[in-house]
């Protein structure tokens, strides 16, 4: 669904720790998280420090980004952001 992009958060500076589920649980409360999704490196496993959490409507979006841009998630400042389209850039 080409929606589905408009409401993706970037996620960045993750603890290693964080998972796909601890981010769903911390952001849930802004709306219903369709997805979050950790990203790992296809090699080793690990976390690459980064994360795409979908929600299915805008103001839960814009609400995430505002309140958790900057706070501590599992011990580091994480960044938010509005996600950039796939192949933009």
């Amino acid at each position: 669904m080409a929606d589905e992009d408009e409401y993706r958060c970037f996620v960045g500076n993750l603890s290693w720790s964080t998972t796909d589920e601890s981010l769903k649980d911390a952001f849930s409360k802004y709306g219903k998280v369709t997805e979050a999704k950790v990203v790992m490196d296809k090699f080793s496993g690990r976390s690459r420090g980064f994360a795409f959490v979908t929600f299915d409507e805008k103001k839960a979006m814009e609400e995430a980004i505002e309140d958790m841009n900057g706070l501590d998630l599992e011990g580091r400042a994480i960044t938010v952001d509005k996600a950039q389209p796939q192949g933009a850039g």
